[in-house]
């Protein structure tokens, strides 16, 4: 299972969030962390997305650990993110009744 971070900012809170990153906590072992990776566009900003692969038994605690990290950046003017969980295709084929 994964966990995917989607982050938007705009260009001015850069330095801001560049800043906060380098005090976010440390990530438990349990979550691989692959990211993140960062675009940008002068209209809609930075965007960066941001992989966590983890063992479904670790789900609850995985998603407390993700919004802990993504809390160091509240109250950065502009910023939003979402945190989603998507699964492997065997998992999700039972979720559609396949």
């Amino acid at each position: 299972m994964i966990i995917i971070s989607n982050v938007t900012y705009p260009p001015e809170s850069a330095k801001e969030v560049a800043r906060r990153f380098l005090t976010a906590p440390v990530l438990p072992d349990y979550l691989t962390k692959k990211g993140p990776y960062i675009s940008a566009d002068v209209k809609k900003g930075i965007h960066s997305i941001t992989f966590y692969e983890l063992d479904n038994a670790r789900l609850a605690q995985g998603l407390v650990a993700v919004g802990e990290s993504m809390a160091v950046y509240i109250g950065v003017p502009g910023y939003k993110y979402e945190i989603k969980t998507y699964l492997e295709i065997e998992e999700g084929l039972g979720i559609i009744g396949a």
